[in-house]
């Protein structure tokens, strides 16, 4: 007797029933009793596996399980609604392919794998991977981040290491002495600005764009320039030196940076600037 698991079983045989559509055979009645009259009601002994059709109605099913010191218990199930596949994200320009390992060994094969789901998929997902790696992985001793903007790039870095190579788009290393890192966020101040500092990650990261948007439009009530136009460099470059100016603009481009970090799973542990 499974005790306090009595009944699982029967509640895993019904999900996978759900799941796959088919009722299954009852065990061990393989000839109904003749004390029934199973033509008088809906009740059936199946002696073979059927289709089970959803008939314009989710599939149910009922398990009944009873104990031995009396305890009684009818669980009725409900098949899970049909799962919506998730749009497809938008290219976000470079992402980074976070790979790691135990050993080295390890770390290269994990690569090689990496490296030949990228070329049968034709680089289609590195938005995807590049966001799974980071979320749904453990962070091993040796790593290695390879910066990619299309399979061909990410194939490139990811077979130089498994190939235990090096690569303009590769970097590798070891964690050292094991104890958990942490992540410092630095802002900096005045002087840091250029003309045109956010171009690039306004065209390759619908992320930064959409907060650079947000800032630009919490500012335009109260500046008398575009931020955009500012962080594209579309502006006399005498105006990024009025400090009304490129202060609202570092700021801007720090929530921007902070959002695309965020994004990607990389939190701080202390903010400095």
């Amino acid at each position: 007797h499974a005790q306090a698991a009595a009944g699982v079983a029967s509640v895993i045989k019904m999900v996978q029933a759900l799941r796959h559509g088919v009722m299954p055979p009852t065990l061990h009645a393989q000839r109904p009793s003749d004390q029934v009259d199973w033509s008088a009601g809906a009740v059936e002994l199946l002696t073979e596996a059927r289709e089970w059709p959803r008939e314009g109605r989710p599939r149910r099913a009922g398990v009944s399980s009873f104990g031995v010191s009396g305890t009684n218990v009818h669980l009725i199930l409900e098949e899970a609604p049909e799962e919506v596949a998730a749009p497809a994200l938008s290219s976000a320009g470079v992402v980074p392919l976070v790979v790691s390992a135990r050993s080295a060994g390890s770390l290269a094969g994990q690569a090689g794998r990496l490296a030949t789901f990228v070329e049968e998929t034709d680089g289609a997902a590195l938005t995807e991977v590049a966001g799974a790696l980071v979320a749904g992985r453990a962070v091993l001793g040796e790593r290695a981040v390879v910066l990619a903007d299309s399979g061909a790039e990410a194939l490139g870095g990811l077979s130089a290491l498994a190939r235990g190579e090096s690569g303009t788009n590769l970097v590798s290393g070891s964690a050292g002495s094991g104890v958990p890192g942490k992540v410092v966020w630095v802002f900096p101040g005045q002087g840091s600005q250029w003309a045109g500092m956010g171009r690039e990650l306004l065209e390759a990261s619908p992320v930064f764009a959409e907060r650079i948007a947000e800032c630009a439009a919490a500012l335009e009530p109260w500046v008398d320039w575009s931020l955009i136009e500012v962080l594209r460099g579309e502006v006399e470059p005498a105006l990024l030196e009025r400090v009304d100016v490129l202060q609202p603009a570092s700021f801007a481009v720090m929530v921007g940076l902070a959002a695309v970090w965020s994004s990607v799973g990389v939190l701080p542990d202390a903010v400095v600037g």
